[in-house]
């Protein structure tokens, strides 16, 4: 079972992937710092904060529609039972 910000991040990877960049140029593009990119990677921090997808987004040049448009959200069991 996959968590909420495992597949955030799995969909940046992905994102990053597909573009052909690494961290540092996301978080170049992006205006954040590179440590920020790297703290959002870390499997060890749990949250993260939607003012950061989305300027990851913004770095990326998609919307938040077009990230969260993506099967490995779908996939995530129900949080609340």
């Amino acid at each position: 079972m996959r968590t909420v910000k495992e597949a955030v991040v799995a969909r940046f990877v992905a994102l990053m992937k597909e573009k052909g960049i690494r961290t540092n140029e996301l978080a170049t593009r992006s205006g954040v710092t590179p440590s920020s990119v790297y703290s959002m990677l870390d499997p060890n921090r749990k949250e993260i904060t939607i003012n950061l997808v989305k300027k990851l987004c913004d770095g990326l040049d998609i919307t938040l529609g077009q990230f969260f448009s993506a099967p490995v959200f779908d996939e995530l069991d129900q949080e609340i039972k």
